[in-house]
């Protein structure tokens, strides 16, 4: 059986906050962008994790900003309305059509380029 701390996990959340709360307003990142940026690049589902987790922190999280590759907001369901996710990034300028970000590469904000 492998040997895991009890923290690892809160530990790696608490890294992919770090990074979600560094999304400049008006751009979008995916859970895989964060996952390679954190040096774990199969970990996008928990990044996920992560992000559904982050609607009971106490400090905000934008998790709005955090959709997957292909720039659908597959986190839609843990807003607590299915529309929230889009309004709170139409509120930041970003169109969102059948669930998916138009222009997603020229909103899309790579941690990896970003934070130098």
């Amino acid at each position: 059986m492998p040997h895991h701390r009890k923290t690892d996990n809160k530990d790696f959340f608490t890294r992919v906050y770090e990074v979600t709360k560094l999304i400049p307003y008006g751009r979008v990142t995916s859970y895989g962008a964060i996952a390679r940026y954190l040096g774990t690049g199969r970990s996008a589902r928990m990044v996920g994790w992560a992000m559904n987790a982050s609607h009971t922190s106490s400090i905000f999280i934008p998790a709005h900003r955090v959709v997957n590759r292909n720039g659908f907001l597959t986190g839609k369901h843990h807003f607590g309305n299915t529309k929230t996710m889009q309004q709170l990034l139409e509120n930041e300028g970003i169109i969102v059509e059948n669930d998916q970000i138009v222009n997603f590469s020229e909103k899309f904000w790579d941690p990896a380029t970003e934070l130098k």
